[in-house]
């Protein structure tokens, strides 16, 4: 899904295309724990977004054909790929962090030859694990994420511990976009509040969501006064749940 707010837009004001069944149908599993639903929930749980149960099915059918889902007696899970994305998105929600004593993480890519899907992947994988790129091969990040690092990038990345000579604080500011980040931070909290319809509110936290996988967890004393990420945060977990009882129905 592609989120579009117009650099003139007032606050609040906020342009979300609407989900597609694909797109509400992995909405609906990623936010479940466990990340399985029967085929019948699914179709009631796309309704509100005016799909229709037999366009439903052909996406589910796609899904399990393209191996983003499993079918087990008419249960559908998350692939092994996706179970994955769902831990990054978890993360993104209760990102786990630990006291910063001012180390920086410097992953540097020492792998050659690579071609450039490969490159690609791994600058896609570098940026998940919310590091930013220095310069070419070089990426840095303030030492304060608790994630774990996946043993394969061993394998191209060598890692070191760094403090750089730059002020840490202009540091951050070259490497992330964080006014830009903060300003769609808020107009999407004004959206998801002004929101009534739980159709359109699902579509709106499914932007929130993905906005947050793009917040760099950094530091408080990196960041710029007002930050919204735990305001952002805080409103998605409020609204998660009853959503998805207004969506799918109370749990049995």
């Amino acid at each position: 899904m592609r989120m579009n707010v117009s650099a003139s837009a007032q606050p609040g004001e906020i342009d979300l295309p609407p989900l597609s069944a694909r797109s509400v149908v992995l909405s609906l599993l990623l936010g479940a724990h466990p990340p399985e639903l029967a085929a019948r929930d699914l179709v009631r749980g796309v309704e509100p977004f005016g799909v229709g149960g037999s366009t439903v099915r052909a996406a589910l059918s796609r899904m399990v054909a393209a191996g983003d889902l499993r079918r087990v007696d008419g249960v559908y899970r998350l692939s092994d790929r996706l179970l994955e994305r769902q831990r990054r998105q978890d993360d993104a929600v209760h990102p786990h962090t630990r006291a910063w004593d001012g180390d920086w993480e410097m992953p540097v890519i020492t792998a050659s030859g690579r071609g450039p899907a490969d490159r690609a992947e791994l600058r896609t994988r570098l940026s998940e694990l919310r590091l930013a790129e220095l310069r070419e091969g070089v990426w840095l990040r303030p030492a304060n994420l608790g994630r774990p690092w996946p043993a394969d990038l061993d394998e191209v990345v060598q890692r070191f511990t760094a403090r750089p000579d730059a002020p840490a604080l202009e540091l951050a500011q070259s490497l992330w976009p964080l006014d830009a980040w903060a300003r769609t931070a808020r107009t999407l909290l004004a959206h998801v509040e002004r929101t009534r319809l739980p159709a359109d509110r699902f579509t709106a936290l499914a932007a929130v969501v993905r906005h947050l996988l793009a917040d760099p967890v950094l530091p408080a004393g990196l960041l710029p006064a007002d930050w919204p990420g735990a305001a952002l945060r805080a409103l998605y977990d409020h609204h998660r749940r009853e959503l998805s009882a207004a969506v799918l129905g109370p749990a049995p």
